[in-house]
């Protein structure tokens, strides 16, 4: 079984002078079997990835293959059966904490860690870093953005909730919390503190929570929100001017869209009487060694981790999925930076837009009872009477020790 001095080595050892280049540890002399878990719809272009890494450690065995249940399940599938799990697997940062505390993951070494912080912009290596220690290599931001058809709708128009409401028709879905509870940071609480680590640190069972459940049932008052589980349909259709997505969908609203595809990063809302920024969620995708790897591939593990995520390989996977990097170098090339598409979500990226999803175990529980609660309230079946003792309970229910 492999242990956290040994990675803390096979890391030191596998970083030298920067994040994407090889020293004398790391020499085409490396050996090791190594199986890596990627989404799905990834597999092909990880599969030309490979083949570059391939290139210069020639005697690495890599096989790639579809995650069990997608990344978004790697905790579970991981937590199976960890010793027949991949030695490195694609995985969001919400879930980080949970499987670091579970040992499932080990931290980087020093030198690996100064490399991602050198490397990636500082918000991703927050991201992946869960008390004190970084558990991942960051590769990809997942901010969501304003989508919208130009045709029907300005950018001047887009700049605020009001006057995009006013003059088209947004399709969006109440039942999705991580569209909406970002709702309660416009409105000035905090989700397991300012850090997304303290387990008491949620507030949202005050004025400014109420102000921000008044805000969704407000919504459902207003004709040109749309309530819809299917939004390209109805953008498709014409009967929805705008909503709002992540990149993943960026290249199917342009489709739909055509000529006319528009994005920009969100507008702003009026919360508690005052005209305030639409938050999202931030979400770092991220690659992580297995610490029940073999000792004698862990050093290969890790070099492929590293290698997986530096800016040529964020780049293949921006050019093949639209997904954006995190690597600065790769952010201010020209084809990452003339699209708009990145420029909307690395605005949404910085602070006070977004705010990177906590890693919390309790994570589980929050998105379990987030949705009932904002789409109570969206609905009205949440009273205006009720939301006080509806977001206490609810606070209470996340703040548990698991």
């Amino acid at each position: 079984m492999g242990s956290a001095a040994v990675l803390a080595a096979v890391m030191l050892a596998a970083c030298g002078k920067s994040s994407t280049e090889s020293t004398k540890t790391t020499s085409k002399d490396l050996t090791g079997t190594v199986k890596l878990w990627v989404d799905t719809t990834n597999v092909d272009y990880y599969k030309t990835i490979v083949k570059n890494f391939s290139k210069k450690y020639p005697k690495v065995n890599v096989t790639v293959t579809q995650s069990p249940n997608g990344s978004a399940n790697a905790k579970t599938d991981v937590g199976k059966d960890p010793s027949k799990a991949a030695d490195v697997f694609q995985v969001p940062n919400d879930q980080l904490g949970s499987m670091a505390d579970q040992g499932y993951i080990n931290p980087l070494s020093p030198a690996a860690t100064k490399a991602v912080k050198k490397d990636d912009v500082a918000v991703a290596a927050d991201a992946v870093t869960w008390k004190g220690k970084m558990y991942a290599y960051p590769t990809d931001q997942q901010a969501q953005t304003l989508y919208y058809n130009k045709s029907m709708l300005s950018a001047d128009d887009v700049k605020s909730w009001k006057t995009l409401t006013a003059k088209g028709v947004l399709a969006t879905d109440f039942t999705n919390a991580y569209n909406f509870y970002p709702i309660f940071f416009s409105a000035g609480t905090q989700l397991y503190g300012k850090d997304g680590e303290t387990l008491k640190g949620t507030n949202i069972n005050n004025a400014k929570g109420v102000a921000a459940m008044t805000w969704f049932a407000e919504q459902k008052q207003n004709k040109n929100v749309m309530q819809t589980s299917n939004t390209l349909n109805q953008m498709k259709s014409g009967h929805a001017a705008a909503t709002i997505d992540g990149p993943w969908n960026a290249a199917n609203i342009k489709k739909i869209l055509g000529k006319n595809f528009a994005v920009a990063p969100y507008p702003t809302i009026n919360v508690g009487g005052k005209e305030v920024q639409m938050q999202a969620f931030l979400g770092i995708g991220s690659f992580a060694v297995n610490s029940h790897t073999a000792t004698k591939n862990q050093k290969a593990a890790a070099t492929l981790a590293q290698f997986v995520t530096n800016k040529q390989s964020q780049l293949i996977g921006y050019r093949h999925n639209g997904s954006i990097p995190v690597n600065k170098s790769a952010q201010t090339s020209k084809e990452v930076a003339d699209d708009p598409v990145a420029k909307a979500v690395m605005v949404m990226s910085q602070p006070g837009n977004s705010v990177v999803m906590p890693k919390m175990t309790q994570m589980a529980t929050f998105w379990n009872l987030s949705a009932p609660l904002i789409n109570g309230a969206y609905t009205g079946s949440i009273k205006p009477a009720q939301y006080a003792t509806k977001l206490d309970t609810f606070v209470n229910a996340i703040s548990k020790d698991n």
